[in-house]
């Protein structure tokens, strides 16, 4: 069990830093590109990085007659809402960060680690005094780290909080389908319905240029296959491993190495006052992962999120 354990937190952790690098990149390739075109073709190669693994896997996937057929309902079912949730929140995000910085990205994209307790209220989960603190230091942070003109908030960074309202859900989503399917697989078809509406998107309101997109082949790439292909699928097994409490906290380290990626690669500096704002933040996200009761963990991780 503690080997499990230690594997998924792994996994969290090693994702969490994946993410934190992508949105460096997502940077670079958003000044190359359009965003729908951006997250058309890395999610594409997010899903086709995934079939081999798929393939050379099948025989240990294979299950009972009588519950492949709901299993195969299951999949589908859970990997059409995680790509539109994943189509919606990545384009919110890839939209933001060609206004914006990978800093700011981070630790506004991170306060899904917030939000999903407090979405836990309307499912009559009821939430510990230590969340509702956690909210006030995070909506003061917010505004020391967004609002530096008085109280008016840039329309990039309103776009990175639709962004962790719309990723709140899709762990919420993930949590439930994730013990009942498997998990590539689920990552798999989630990245193809991703990139099928962004491509819908991508013709509508853009004009894909391939000379544009082959200069942007090396954020694509890393982005397709390192923080699509495998930190989402790292995402979905290690949850399926660890306490919720600890996987939120693992993820949300993804503000902090981005915070460090855009300043070592992009060059990217902070205020004192956003800085001061970042700070709040991360400690807002650490506190609302602190159970006033600590409770044996259930089995269901949706219910655990709010325990």
């Amino acid at each position: 069990m503690k080997k499990n354990s230690l594997l998924g937190e792994s996994m969290l952790l090693l994702a969490a830093f994946i993410w934190g690098i992508a949105f460096v990149a997502q940077r670079i390739g958003g000044d190359l590109i359009g965003s729908f075109t951006f997250n058309a073709v890395r999610s594409f190669i997010g899903g086709l990085t995934l079939l081999p693994i798929i393939f050379f896997t099948r025989d240990k996937n294979k299950r009972k007659p009588d519950s492949e057929k709901r299993n195969r309902k299951q999949l589908l079912l859970g990997g059409t809402l995680c790509g539109c949730l994943l189509f919606v929140a990545c384009n919110l995000q890839q939209l933001g960060l060609v206004h914006s910085t990978a800093s700011k990205a981070g630790f506004l994209t991170a306060l899904y680690i917030i939000i999903v307790p407090i979405i836990g209220i309307f499912l009559k989960k009821r939430p510990g005094i230590t969340l509702w603190i956690s909210i006030l230091i995070a909506l003061f942070g917010i505004y020391l780290l967004c609002a530096t003109d008085g109280f008016n908030i840039a329309p990039a960074d309103t776009l990175f909080m639709l962004c962790a309202l719309v990723f709140s859900v899709h762990i919420l989503v993930i949590d439930y389908f994730s013990p009942l399917v498997d998990g590539v697989q689920l990552s798999c078809i989630q990245f193809l319905v991703c990139g099928f509406l962004s491509s819908i998107a991508m013709f509508v309101v853009e004009t894909p240029d391939i000379s544009s997109i082959l200069k942007a082949w090396i954020p694509l790439l890393y982005t397709g296959v390192l923080s699509c292909g495998v930190a989402y699928t790292f995402q979905i097994l290690g949850q399926k491993r660890v306490n919720p409490i600890i996987a939120s906290l693992l993820m949300s380290m993804e503000s902090v190495f981005s915070a460090l990626g855009g300043w070592i690669i992009l060059g990217e500096s902070l205020t004192k006052r956003e800085l001061s704002g970042c700070l709040l933040l991360f400690i807002a996200i650490i506190l609302a992962q602190i159970p006033v009761n600590v409770k044996k963990t259930s089995s269901k991780l949706s219910q655990e999120k709010y325990s």
